[in-house]
């Protein structure tokens, strides 16, 4: 049984104007340097589906869902905010992302499929319940974590996020949901100033200062998330998988590296080998200078799959 790799060509005609960071070359990149890698090679290639109006229903208001698919521009771009643009192709393409870790919770509980990475975007994690911000439309992985909880009806799930940026979207729709206990480390001070204060108690917020580094990053992830995951044992866990904590990635300002990448990997693949028979979805979020971007993931799926 192969780890799975989601993805769809549709997530490539979304764009925001040239010079956008969060630009549909992200998705290339990363596809090459999993093929030169070999590392496509441990993993069944799947199209990503276009998300349901009902499962988007399972993370957005129906309003909104609605709206979004109303507000689509027949040519140029429609601003969402001061820097997030829709174009012609931008609906079709966040409902292929939020599908994509619908499928991808499908297959994993199926036992299709050992993990899955989701290749993906429009990214998702600051899109909250009746909103579109950050460069996000649909909370792909909350998509996913509600498909997991009320349709193959888990109990207990956990949302690892590690992007630079703190994922309001999702604490925004998960924080009275004590299903899911969401565990994040983000830099201070940058956008959207938001999770100093968790929302909820089932919520386990880190607040790094600039210019953090690996070794309060790992502490971070050491003494509070991997205590709250044991305590709670999760059976099935997403990530949202964001790479802008580089040191090479202008973005933020954290200065990880590859190898902390890899490492926060290995130490969520123990506690959901200990607790969540290995069940895990991860979903692409921020990331926007190629090289980083596509080094960080590789070491990211290594582990992931196994294959390190």
């Amino acid at each position: 049984m192969l780890a799975a790799y989601i993805t769809h060509s549709d997530c490539l005609k979304h764009e925001m104007g040239p010079d956008h960071p969060e630009c549909p070359e992200r998705l290339g990149a990363i596809n090459d340097q999993l093929l030169i890698t070999g590392l496509l090679n441990y993993m069944q290639s799947y199209d990503a589906p276009l998300a349901t109006e009902q499962q988007l229903q399972q993370a957005h208001s129906a309003l909104y869902v609605r709206d979004v698919a109303a507000h689509q521009p027949e040519s140029g771009y429609l601003q969402i905010d001061p820097d997030t643009r829709m174009n012609p192709f931008t609906h079709q393409a966040a409902r292929r992302a939020s599908g994509a870790a619908v499928l991808a919770t499908d297959l994993v509980m199926r036992k299709e499929a050992t993990v899955a990475f989701c290749n993906v975007r429009p990214p998702g994690h600051h899109a909250g319940r009746a909103s579109a911000a950050g460069f996000c439309f649909f909370n792909n992985v909350v998509v996913g974590i509600r498909h997991a909880l009320n349709v193959h009806g888990l109990e207990r799930v956990a949302l690892i996020d590690f992007d630079v940026h703190h994922g309001n979207g999702s604490e925004n729709i998960l924080y009275e949901d004590q299903r899911v206990l969401m565990c994040s480390t983000f830099e201070e001070g940058v956008y959207p100033f938001s999770g100093a204060v968790p929302m909820g108690p089932n919520m386990v917020n880190v607040s790094l200062p600039s210019r953090s580094g690996s070794a309060a990053f790992r502490a971070s992830v050491t003494e509070t998330w991997l205590p709250a995951l044991e305590k709670f044992k999760p059976q099935m866990i997403f990530i949202s998988a964001g790479f802008d904590g580089h040191r090479e990635d202008d973005m933020g300002n954290l200065g990880l590296v590859e190898d902390d990448y890899a490492w926060v990997t290995k130490q969520i693949v123990k506690i959901a080998q200990t607790h969540a028979q290995g069940r895990i979805v991860s979903c692409l979020e921020g990331g926007y200078v190629l090289s980083p971007l596509a080094r960080s993931v590789a070491a990211h799926v290594k582990v992931l799959i196994g294959a390190d």
